[in-house]
């Protein structure tokens, strides 16, 4: 692989490429929401949210409290996902409205001939 490298096309298959030069173009920059986390605390604000709701009427003492928790749970979790999918889709949809385009220049950079005066002394 002198002058070629080899790339990872769309259908998975590798294929030589010649090397680019500098190139320049426009980008889209904008802040978007990690949905991940979005689901996690939707989750934590659904089960937080079945423990204040289960805690303010009394259980029936043939089930218990525990029981009854659970039971809630099972729909209280979900819900509170569905709450924050919900959220993070609307402010990603946001972030977009938000987005600016900005020039970008793309430099290639060959690591493969690097002199060994230019690397750091190894300890």
């Amino acid at each position: 692989m002198s002058a070629h490298s080899l790339a990872v096309g769309e259908n998975g298959g590798v294929s030589e490429q010649e090397p680019q030069n500098d190139v320049t173009g426009e980008a889209r920059i904008r802040r978007a929401p990690r949905i991940g986390r979005f689901l996690f605390l939707g989750a934590a604000v659904g089960l937080i949210g079945t423990l204040i709701l289960t805690g303010l009427y009394p259980s029936d003492p043939n089930v218990g409290f525990a029981a009854l928790f659970g039971y809630f749970a099972l729909y209280g979790v979900p819900i509170g996902v569905a709450l924050g999918a919900v959220l993070a889709l609307v402010l990603d949809r946001i972030s977009v409205r938000r987005s600016r385009t900005v020039n970008v220049e793309r430099e290639h950079i060959d690591n493969e001939h690097v002199e060994p005066e230019a690397l750091p002394p190894a300890d």
